[in-house]
């Protein structure tokens, strides 16, 4: 890596306050927070006003907030945005990290689909493919996207009157008792699912989130029943959130839901 310009540093660490708080900042604000001369400060603001990645608060004289530029390069970011690609990279991550197999899921009406996948390192694991598609009830993906619905979105796709399908003897087949398992879930912020989907096979997951904090995928980790233990799915269930906030940090979210 070649050396760093301190300039562009100071500008880009100014641009990077207007991320916290109401999104304006007064000159003297800048100076403060990051303790820099006040000519530095007036001399780099003025050239981020000059190219528009900064603006002047038409309604508090002295203000400034992101100009057009900055949304222009955010926006072509988003569009570049890959989440099958950045799944697989995170995927990846947490799987060398864990040597389980890790999944991405999307929700598409009342199934999943797998849409990323990385398969563990030991002899004995969960056998799949990206592409499948299952029964949402049945995973522990699909109970964490169900969970992140709007009433009226859940009902939609599990109506309180129907019998849900079951992959083993232990899939959850009442509305009732998954609408329980899933406020369950809502609480907890992470979703385990045990023998439900795969007879030798259970998963803890998490939470996707994009920009705007909604959820749109899941990411799990399958474990066989021989590496199951209440111990290995907490440590699972840490590496499965920390796995979702890397990539929801990768679609733009920041900070809590």
């Amino acid at each position: 890596m070649g050396r760093l310009v301190p300039a562009v540093t100071r500008a880009l660490d100014i641009l990077e306050l207007f991320l916290d708080g109401d999104g304006t900042l007064s000159a003297p604000d800048i100076t403060r927070r990051l303790g820099l001369p006040r000519t530095s400060v007036h001399e780099l603001v003025s050239t981020l006003v000059a190219r528009n990645y900064l603006v002047h608060v038409p309604e508090q004289p002295g203000r400034f907030r992101l100009g057009v530029r900055a949304y222009q390069l955010g926006s072509r970011y988003a569009e570049q945005l890959d989440l099958a690609a950045e799944g697989q990279r995170v995927a990846r991550e947490v799987a060398e990290t864990c040597g389980e197999t890790v999944h991405i899921a999307l929700l598409e009406g009342a199934d999943v689909i797998y849409v990323a996948k990385v398969d563990s390192t030991h002899a004995v694991r969960m056998v799949s493919a990206a592409g499948r598609r299952l029964p949402a009830h049945c995973t522990a993906v699909g109970k964490m996207l169900l969970a992140s619905l709007p009433e009226h979105a859940l009902a939609e796709r599990i109506p309180a009157d129907g019998e849900l399908t079951a992959m083993t003897e232990h899939s959850v087949t009442s509305p009732t008792e998954l609408h329980t398992q899933l406020a369950l879930i809502r609480d907890r912020g992470v979703a385990v699912e045990q023998r439900e989907s795969n007879p030798d096979v259970s998963c803890v997951a998490a939470p996707v989130r994009d920009r705007s904090g909604r959820v749109v995928a899941a990411l799990s980790v399958s474990v066989p029943m021989i590496r199951w233990s209440e111990e290995r799915c907490a440590e699972l269930a840490g590496l499965a959130r920390k796995g979702a906030d890397e990539l929801s940090a990768r679609l733009g979210h920041r900070g809590q839901p």
